[in-house]
């Protein structure tokens, strides 16, 4: 199961945020092995964007959380990068599974 973080960034801090974003992610990777993706929607709604982090196979359980050890490091990650100086409103969280396939 993946996780999926989504937030909201002022058209002024896209920059500073995909600077700060980038280089957490590479600190995830080179520490944790947890290769995460950056996203956004296309275009801004009123200069505003939504923004998506994306971690493939961090989720443990259908509980709808990360795996509680990952969830403690990202937490800190990203209080480490600041990333709270950047982003509107909270970070949401959605845990997503890949269909079966079908037989």
């Amino acid at each position: 199961m993946d996780l999926y973080v989504y937030y909201k960034v002022q058209d002024a801090d896209t920059a500073g945020l995909q600077a700060a974003v980038i280089a957490m992610q590479a600190g995830l990777a080179a520490a944790h092995g947890v290769a995460g993706q950056l996203k956004r929607r296309p275009a801004a709604a009123d200069g505003v964007w939504t923004w998506m982090e994306v971690y493939p196979g961090v989720a443990r359980s259908a509980a709808d959380r990360p795996d509680a050890a990952f969830a403690s490091v990202l937490d800190a990650a990203v209080a480490e990068a600041g990333l709270a100086r950047w982003i509107s409103g909270p970070r949401h969280t959605e845990i997503f599974e890949d269909f079966p396939p079908c037989a």
